[in-house]
């Protein structure tokens, strides 16, 4: 009776523990003092801004990456620029991110403003596919220069066990009027 009572009691202990290490966490600007606060507490009603955070949940992407691979993120955050028309060069790039696991955001030029923004990233061409390790960058899909920028960078050479690949990104909606 007492080992059943032992270990019902050791299961009630771990199942609690495996649900507090997933718990909200909040942060907003306090509007009497201006200070920020981070709480596990929901803030008061009106305050504006509320970040909320699950700390501790098995979803986040970022914490299931290597640490080398996290690291290399922060220091040198990717960016590949496509268009909509890009096609194939657009697809090998984002296959070789892929497969190398590496975290990247993707801003498609679809309009003169995101050429231009462009045009001031890449030194004044608009050449589609755009890579950026960093403040480094590539122009055109050339496998051996992207997979050196990665290398000096500190990327892995291979995704890691259970890495979900990002695809490609929605096309733009016309604008309407």
């Amino acid at each position: 009776m007492k080992i059943i009572l032992s270990l019902m009691l050791a299961g009630l202990a771990w199942s609690a523990g495996a649900q507090a290490q997933v718990q909200s966490t909040y942060r907003w600007i306090d509007p009497q003092t201006g200070q920020v606060v981070i709480s596990d507490k929901p803030p008061p009603a009106g305050v504006k801004q509320v970040n909320k955070q699950l700390m501790g949940s098995s979803d986040d992407s970022s914490q299931s990456l290597p640490y080398d691979t996290r690291q290399a993120a922060q220091k040198y955050p990717v960016v590949l620029y496509s268009s909509p028309d890009c096609g194939e060069p657009c697809r090998q790039g984002r296959e070789l991110l892929n497969s190398r696991g590496v975290p990247f955001r993707e801003k498609v030029v679809a309009t003169s403003t995101d050429m231009e923004a462009l045009k001031q990233v890449s030194g004044g061409e608009g050449f589609i596919p755009y890579l950026t390790v960093g403040r480094q960058g590539a122009k055109g899909f050339l496998a051996e220069s992207w997979h050196s920028l990665l290398d000096m960078a500190g990327y892995g050479k291979t995704a890691p066990y259970g890495y979900k690949p990002q695809g490609a990104p929605e096309a733009p909606k016309p604008a309407t009027r």
